[in-house]
């Protein structure tokens, strides 16, 4: 299996998750996880962290289910491109659930021919609704939630989780 990298980005978490989240994820791809908390200045009395990871390809996906839905949660996984199959981003808010994206080789968002054409078919010729399923279309919704979080998170340190075996 084609192995690939990513970061999981924690960009807020009660402390009493901090030691589940480490667990969880490090379970979804077979490593055992040890993060640099911080505070999160964004949201006081919340944490962050960041995690660098190398595994099969897939693994983004893992990781960002056995995250998925946990109270006051706010998260991002993203996972590199490898050899025949597309790089991804998953976005998670308390408020709007889960988001998923498939990305290129430099990270950039690309939205399906399908999604294209029924955004097409929604807006009917009126350009704000064509604005609008496009935002949607490409999670405008989670960056603008999660902005201020990952700017609190510029200069953080950065661990490496990596399967073993």
């Amino acid at each position: 299996m084609d192995m690939t990298q990513g970061v999981l980005f924690v960009h807020s978490a009660p402390r009493a998750l901090c030691p589940h989240i480490e667990w969880a994820a490090g379970g979804a791809i077979g490593a055992h996880a040890k993060f640099d908390w911080t505070e999160q200045p964004a949201a006081p009395g919340m944490f962050r962290a960041e995690i660098c990871w190398k595994a099969p390809a897939g693994s983004g996906a893992r990781i960002a289910s056995a995250l998925r839905g946990w109270d006051g949660l706010r998260y991002e996984v993203t996972e590199e491109p490898s050899e025949g199959v597309d790089g991804g981003r998953w976005s998670h808010t308390p408020a709007l659930g889960i988001y998923h994206a498939v990305t290129d080789a430099h990270g950039n968002i690309v939205v399906p021919e399908d999604v294209i054409r029924t955004v097409m078919v929604r807006a009917a010729g009126d350009p704000i609704e064509m604005s609008m399923e496009m935002e949607r279309a490409l999670g405008q919704a989670w960056d603008d939630e999660l902005e201020s979080f990952r700017y609190a998170g510029d200069g953080a340190p950065v661990r490496w989780l990596t399967k073993v075996g």
